[in-house]
């Protein structure tokens, strides 16, 4: 099966650490296609930020279309774009903090979230909300780091991150860590062998869950409001996003179980 792996910002070299995490884990026989789009923010750190780089991130989910793939993961843990992207593919889209989230509320009766920025705990705070773990996050911490801190090598952004995981264990009781930035998807290893707990991160929960639904020979339902978009005409800049006419209820051209 082809999944495309999707940062929805525009620096790059997080867009080959996201791959490389979703290379370590994909099951033989997965090809991982990882992409940013060509225009849009550096990085998605609040509300205007995740509204701007859903059009780069629509634009990856047609190309895709295109190309016959079968599922979808979007890089960012803000999850922007998530339903409409759901409307515009025939195969699943996973966000990676719904993905992280859900991984964690299956190994663990309590989780805290350590983030990047404290504005985007409010973000993550509607996440959580919106994917029913209230039960389940203890609490969201912001290490106060910006998302580039994360791709500078000088940066003290790992000693960061794992004082704010420690302090989850301790203070939170936390059973497990949610790192919420994709430009942490390198760390989790490190960092769960460090504070000995087990640390989810996104892209790699996300992979494995695309992976299984497809396998399942499931797609995304298109009944109700994730029914392909209403065919219309766009203007100005936007008139390449103008949805197409299409069959409805055909599967991905690749989706099917593979042996």
């Amino acid at each position: 099966m082809r999944i495309k792996v999707i940062n929805p910002n525009t620096t790059f070299s997080m867009t080959e650490k996201i791959a490389a995490a979703a290379r370590t884990v994909a099951a033989p026989g997965t090809e991982i296609l990882c992409t940013s789009p060509t225009m849009g923010p550096v990085s998605i750190e609040g509300h205007y930020d995740e509204a701007v780089s859903v059009i780069g991130l629509l634009e990856e989910i047609r190309a895709g279309e295109a190309e016959g793939v079968d599922g979808y993961v979007i890089a960012c843990f803000g999850d922007p774009g998530l339903m409409a992207a759901r409307e515009a593919a025939r195969g699943p889209v996973i966000g990676i903090a719904e993905a992280a989230m859900h991984a964690a509320s299956m190994i663990a009766t309590g989780f805290s979230i350590v983030t990047t920025l404290a504005r985007t705990k409010i973000i993550a705070r509607h996440l959580v909300e919106v994917y029913g773990m209230q039960r389940f996050c203890r609490r969201i911490r912001a290490s106060d780091l910006a998302v580039l801190d994360l791709e500078d090598p000088k940066s003290n952004a790992r000693a960061l991150i794992i004082r704010e995981c420690r302090r989850a264990i301790e203070e939170d009781e936390a059973g497990a860590i949610v790192l919420g930035c994709a430009g942490m998807a390198d760390l989790a290893g490190d960092i769960s062998r460090t504070v000995g707990a087990p640390v989810v991160e996104g892209v790699t929960a996300a992979v494995k869950f695309v992976e299984a639904l497809v396998g399942l020979g499931l797609s995304t339902s298109k009944l109700g409001d994730l029914a392909v978009p209403i065919v219309k005409p766009y203007r100005g800049a936007l008139s390449a996003l103008a949805p197409e006419a299409r069959a409805p209820n055909v599967p991905p051209t690749q989706a099917r179980v593979r042996s």
